[in-house]
């Protein structure tokens, strides 16, 4: 059964100038030649199951990268068959609580069934160190009759910090990863990535405002994924809700960013709604002010680049 919103219905009508629309039983075989990228959750620090918390699959060159490690990250990853044992790296974009909370769950319970052998690498702003140090302590206990009483492999559990400037990051038998600074702030440093692989790209946002640091960077991409927020346009400063629309991206200013990158396909994640804000009126606002192709972001939805970049809808197995 295939798992489509009525908004993503409408937005593959807009997607033939770049790419077929399939289902995605098979998408997530690794193909040497093209970049693959897997929106594992599209959601916010809400609690629902139709989007689970930001996190991103990029696979390329026979190598699994994980961008974020939102909720739910782990059992994402198990739907599309993919090991904590394949994972080459993760990358945090900035640490959220949204953006981090699944990353437990991953290590541990990862580590556990799938009897990873090697540590690994992971990327991410000044304070990554610090709190993978007191996952590390808190879960002392578990670590320690894990490898006694399960026999799980010591180096298996380990994970080497990285923290990180703009810059390339990673550079491994072809395939480049690009950090480059967001305006997120008060959360500062906050990062997007560019992941290169064959002469073809993906630009990942993170949690940004409008960013012309990120304008920059991202030009030139085949596919970029891109925050939103909505909320009513009387949304007063005094409201609780305020600073979070405040601290992220209209549909009217990502179409301003659009306009600028031109990529072929521009597609939503980190979905934010507040007061009633439907994806409907994201995509029309964003549609008004850009003619580019623009689609809705659901979880395990799957674009695959080459020369030209193609959606896979999720097909429950």
């Amino acid at each position: 059964m295939i798992r489509l919103s009525l908004t993503l219905i409408i937005s593959l009508f807009a997607l033939v100038s770049f790419g077929q629309i399939k289902s995605n039983k098979d998408s997530l075989k690794i193909n040497d030649q093209v970049i693959i990228v897997t929106l594992l959750g599209t959601g916010t620090p809400q609690p629902i199951m139709e989007r689970f918390g930001p996190s991103i699959l990029v696979q390329a060159g026979g190598q699994s990268l994980l961008f974020d490690a939102g909720r739910g990250c782990l059992q994402r990853l198990s739907q599309v068959n993919l090991a904590y044992d394949k994972l080459n790296a993760l990358f945090l974009t900035h640490l959220h609580s949204d953006h981090i909370t699944g990353l437990p769950d991953l290590w541990l319970t990862g580590w556990l069934i799938s009897r990873r052998k090697v540590p690994l690498n992971v990327f991410g702003p000044i304070g990554t160190a610090n709190m993978i140090k007191y996952l590390q302590m808190a879960f002392v206990f578990d670590l320690k009759i894990r490898e006694e009483d399960d026999k799980a492999e010591e180096e298996g559990s380990k994970l080497l910090v990285t923290e990180i400037q703009q810059g390339t990051i990673y550079d491994n038998d072809g395939v480049k990863v690009i950090a480059f600074e967001v305006d997120h702030y008060p959360v500062v440093p906050a990062f997007g990535y560019r992941i290169e692989y064959n002469g073809h790209s993906v630009v990942l946002s993170g949690d940004t405002r409008y960013s012309e640091n990120l304008i920059k960077f991202a030009k030139g991409t085949d596919l970029l994924i891109h925050e939103v927020a909505i909320g009513p346009d009387t949304l007063s400063k005094s409201d609780s809700r305020y600073n979070i629309l405040a601290h992220h991206t209209t549909p009217e200013q990502t179409a301003r960013v659009f306009n600028e990158v031109r990529p072929k396909l521009a597609a939503y994640s980190h979905i934010v709604k507040l007061y009633g804000g439907t994806e409907q009126e994201i995509l029309k606002r964003a549609k008004a002010n850009y003619s580019g192709p623009i689609i809705m972001g659901e979880d395990l939805m799957s674009f695959s680049i080459d020369d030209k970049v193609s959606v896979s809808a999720w097909q429950k197995k």
